[in-house]
């Protein structure tokens, strides 16, 4: 940053002061608690609650008085648990009913089969595999049990669950492959893996899930064009994973609150920023599915030779010690902006991965940094409003009000 005067570095510093007190976390976490309601039913992209929370979005940022615009891209073969899983097994004394999230849930590789299928287990890799379900040995991938399995009834993978009991909900990853494959918690998996070595387990079993093409739209919302100053864009996406049929996923601080502090960011900013600074939001979708909103917008940017600095917020939920900084592109500016403002606003910084959005913005060749301030029940009914914290939303919007403020005050060294 350049040098300034102790006249000129006092007046920044009550400026930032003041700006900072325009935060209020209450707002933030009413913002929470609205996205993770049941109306928006978990946020999938392409879905009719991810429409609604698009909906809601656009009017509240066009009561803070931006210009907002859609722009819909395609989502491919979105993976979709379209009715809950019926399991159940035994392993030759009692039989037991597992609970779809936690004792068992469908894997992203398996293929839709919505009847259910019954037979003896078996072991991959070992004996005769046809009419089985064969549990798949730690270290075995399904790929490599598809060697061992013709015939099978389907796989049996062993899977963590979170500090909650929950297995975790993806939507990015591998294409259906040609069987059945259902993941168990751990313990269920090796008393599984157990009754099949001694050749008394029977199980039953469906995979009820399919592939969409859905549509998707990224919200953007511009305060200002940048006249002659930097073009500051603050980033977050709005999509969740999705409520499963009968396991509501609310999708609070993954990214509820992320979009929270964005848009209370965002409106801070736009009535404390110079007038020759630019500002404009994106709120994205499709980022639990690969970060497909940023990929496009990322895309766009290039190719209209944009170059706004991009600051992505994903998580801003529970504060440890410290919130994560992840930079990329060429941020060095950016990235020393937002050190200061971590030490003007008493929150600490720490290199770590932000694995969103904000990668794709720095592939593109833009300057970016994520920030990440933590989440309680990742991709799981746990991750609800009372588990995202007020002091959280107000540290990590403070920080980026700071950091828009900063950036504001060092347009030579700053630029986009």
């Amino acid at each position: 940053m350049t040098t300034t005067s102790g006249g000129e570095a006092d007046l920044l510093s009550v400026r930032l002061a003041a700006a900072a007190g325009r935060v209020l976390g209450e707002r933030m976490a009413a913002t929470v608690a609205t996205l993770a309601g049941d109306a928006f039913a978990g946020r999938r992209v392409g879905s009719a609650g991810g429409a609604a929370a698009r909906a809601w979005l656009a009017n509240h940022l066009a009561g803070t008085g931006a210009t907002v615009t859609l722009e819909a891209f395609p989502v491919r073969n979105l993976p979709e648990v379209y009715t809950p899983p019926t399991v159940h097994w035994s392993d030759g004394t009692v039989e037991q009913r597992l609970v779809f999230g936690r004792h068992v849930a469908v894997h992203l590789a398996s293929a839709d089969e919505p009847l259910i299928r019954r037979g003896p287990l078996g072991i991959a890799g070992s004996g005769d595999p046809a009419g089985r379900w064969l549990a798949v040995p730690a270290g075995m991938t399904p790929f490599d049990a598809y060697g061992h399995a013709h015939g099978a009834h389907g796989l049996l993978l062993g899977r963590g669950v979170d500090a909650d009991g929950w297995q975790y909900t993806m939507l990015a990853g591998p294409g259906p492959g040609p069987l059945p494959i259902l993941t168990l918690d751990a313990t269920t998996h090796a008393a599984v893996l157990a009754a099949a070595t001694a050749g008394t387990g029977v199980f039953a079993g469906n995979t009820p899930i399919r592939r969409l093409d859905v549509p998707a739209a990224n919200l953007h919302a511009r305060y200002r064009p940048a006249a002659g100053g930097p073009d500051l864009l603050l980033t977050a996406h709005y999509d969740g994973v999705g409520d499963h049929p009968g396991l509501r996923q609310p999708a609070a601080a993954d990214n509820g609150s992320g979009v929270a502090v964005v848009l209370e960011a965002a409106a801070v900013l736009s009535q404390v920023l110079p007038a020759e600074v630019g500002l404009a939001v994106a709120l994205l979708d499709g980022e639990e599915a690969g970060a497909l909103g940023s990929a496009h917008h990322a895309g766009q940017l290039r190719a209209a030779g944009q170059q706004p600095l991009v600051i992505n917020v994903d998580g801003a939920g529970h504060l440890h010690q410290a919130a994560a900084v992840e930079a990329g592109g060429p941020a060095h500016a950016l990235l020393a902006a937002l050190d200061q403002a971590g030490r003007h606003t008493g929150l600490p910084l720490v290199a770590g991965p932000v694995a969103s959005d904000n990668r794709r913005y720095a592939a593109a060749g833009l300057a970016a940094v994520g920030i990440g301030a933590g989440m309680a029940g990742y991709h799981s009914p746990a991750d609800t409003p009372d588990r995202v914290e007020t002091a959280t939303l107000t540290a990590v919007a403070r920080l980026v009000v700071a950091t828009g403020l900063l950036v504001a005050a060092d347009t030579a060294t700053v630029s986009s």
